[in-house]
């Protein structure tokens, strides 16, 4: 069980955007796994249920979360003037080939945890669980369209978190 830990608290810190209730969430998952130990044990596919475990729990807090504060959120929401970012142009897949595969990762998790819910959600569960539209606009409970859309918007959003930090297409691929 162990040589899962990483891979259970970097899967819910990814979702949930906090590293303490990553925390919670790892453990909780690792109860689960205790409860289940007969069954785990000898299992082949371990690592998927510790996976699933923890993108299900995941969900599960951030639901529990949104509706505690759903009320906060909407009076927010009404007085708020956070603008969606401005789409410049598509991240293409290269962004980060030139860059160490530390440094990327330290980026990648920066720029993930500053994305609002609603777009890195989406994006994390399509790009890093895998999952498709379909699965993820029926975990989320909202549409297809929807779905697509804050992808692409945390896609751009992502470039420029990036972009601020100086990585650019360009800089990466080593251009001057």
């Amino acid at each position: 069980m162990r040589a899962y830990q990483d891979m259970v608290f970097t899967t819910a810190a990814r979702l949930v955007g906090d590293d303490r209730q990553a925390e919670d969430i790892a453990q909780e998952v690792f109860l689960k796994a205790y409860e289940n130990f007969a069954q785990l044990r000898t299992s082949p596919t371990v690592g998927g249920w510790l996976k699933t475990v923890a993108r299900n729990l995941s969900l599960n807090h951030i639901f529990r979360y949104r509706r505690r504060w759903r009320m906060f959120t909407e009076l927010r929401a009404a007085d708020s003037d956070e603008s969606e970012p401005d789409v410049e142009f598509a991240m293409p897949d290269d962004v980060l080939a030139g860059v160490d595969a530390d440094v990327r990762h330290d980026l990648i998790e920066d720029a993930l945890q500053r994305l609002p819910e609603r777009q890195r959600l989406p994006l994390v569960l399509y790009h890093f669980e895998e999952l498709s539209y379909e699965e993820i606009a029926q975990q989320l409970g909202v549409s297809l369209a929807k779905i697509k859309t804050d992808i692409f918007r945390a896609r751009a959003a992502l470039a420029k978190v990036l972009a601020e930090r100086g990585v650019t297409a360009a800089t990466s691929l080593g251009a001057p």
